[in-house]
């Protein structure tokens, strides 16, 4: 599906939004649901990735085939690995195939796991026969993606000595640790951080309870970046976020506070409010612990006809795309001066954007929402847009009630 975006016959825009429940909150509670079944769970993410985890979860023997969900290879291998008497096929889409596992993979063997590689070593689909796994010391490497350090402590309550991880070297992504340890703090789960130790107590059982998901803030970014783009006076109303949320893109707040965007709590709800056209020749930020906002970050710069440095973007290279390379190839046709390397970008102030360029998305989603707000400044076109179905299926229509021109070409 490809679609033509269009400017608003005014950016002054006003619009009230309810997004569904964070996906990286939803794949966590799924995997402590499946260990402990008397947790129920409200405002689950409706994305794909949040399916997958779902319909994954449900498998005992056989293929467990969860397409382009990151996460749920992720959180399966580890959770499969644990489980005693299971036996699956973990695989997933080409690309899937093409993202490394092999760190996960390694420090769950050294715990005793029964996991194979299929076809390339390091990499899906593996073969994993669960097993009751009793070495409860493991290390991993600090500066990987968090999702493997998070993989380990979902399962370490259901472990029958619990969990201490060492995390060697300097530690990225902390909000997403945190995120986790705060799940298993809220289900009743002892554990604790402290330096570059996490340890994680075992637990029998959970009594039940009901957990609600925040909403998405990594969703919310798309819409940070519509008000700072359009004009003074233009208000979005999001639901549903809590002021002290576990989500470390929750930092968008103070970013955008930078590009003339004011956050308020009211409620369960947030608004984005334009108050100020001022902002910075250069934007220069530190992402190592929020990187899935940074392609959002760079196109709202080139937007606003500002330059950006952005920084800790190591990961980045191993996502849906190599998001880096995509967004210097993407910004480009539309005028940008930009360049990256493997772990930052900087993009130089640029006063034109050039108008109906079609942008690709390499099948990830957050290249279309990341492009989308453009649109405020000049017709655009997104290649396979359906892509955003990933993380957020209703992105399409929610930014319909903005009055931006969509249709489908």
């Amino acid at each position: 599906m490809k679609l033509h975006l269009s400017p608003p016959p005014n950016t002054l825009i006003n619009s009230d939004i309810e997004i569904t429940g964070s996906k990286s909150e939803t794949n966590r509670l799924l995997l402590l649901r499946a260990i402990f079944p008397t947790i129920s769970i409200q405002n689950l993410s409706n994305s794909d990735d949040a399916q997958a985890m779902e319909k994954g979860l449900k498998v005992n023997t056989g293929e467990v085939d969860i397409h382009h969900a990151g996460t749920a290879m992720r959180f399966l291998t580890a959770y499969f690995a644990s489980q005693a008497g299971k036996e699956v096929v973990l695989t997933g889409s080409k690309r899937m195939t093409e993202r490394p596992v092999q760190v996960l993979v390694e420090a769950l063997q050294s715990m005793g796991a029964d996991i194979q590689y299929l076809k390339d070593h390091g990499y899906p689909p593996l073969v994993i026969k669960g097993k009751e796994l009793t070495v409860n010391k493991v290390s991993l490497p600090a500066n990987i993606s968090s999702q493997y350090i998070s993989a380990l402590l979902l399962i370490a309550p259901g472990l029958k000595n619990g969990m201490e991880l060492e995390l060697v070297g300097k530690i990225t992504s902390v909000p997403y640790i945190k995120m986790t340890l705060g799940l298993l703090t809220q289900i009743g789960v002892k554990n604790s951080f402290e330096g570059n130790t996490v340890k994680v107590g075992p637990k029998l059982s959970v009594g039940p309870m009901e957990v609600v998901v925040e909403s998405d803030w990594s969703s919310a970014s798309y819409f940070y970046s519509i008000v700072a783009l359009a004009d003074i006076g233009t208000e979005i109303m999001l639901s549903a976020y809590k002021k002290n949320s576990l989500q470390g893109d929750s930092v968008l707040s103070e970013i955008y506070e930078q590009l003339g965007v004011e956050t308020f709590f009211e409620g369960n709800r947030i608004r984005l409010s334009k108050i100020s056209d001022q902002k910075p020749a250069t934007l220069n930020l530190e992402l190592s612990n929020t990187p899935d906002i940074a392609q959002t970050i760079a196109v709202t710069c080139f937007g606003l006809g500002i330059g950006c440095y952005l920084t800790g973007l190591h990961t980045l290279k191993i996502k849906e795309t190599d998001r880096l390379e995509a967004l210097k190839v993407e910004l480009s046709k539309l005028g940008a001066k930009i360049s990256v390397s493997d772990q930052d970008l900087t993009l130089q102030p640029s006063p034109k954007i050039k108008s109906g360029v079609a942008i690709d998305t390499y099948n990830d989603h957050r290249m279309a929402m990341a492009f989308a707000p453009l649109a405020l400044k000049t017709s655009i076109l997104i290649n396979d847009a359906q892509v955003v179905t990933k993380s957020y299926p209703d992105f399409w229509k929610d930014l319909d009630t903005l009055q931006l021109g969509i249709r489908t070409v």
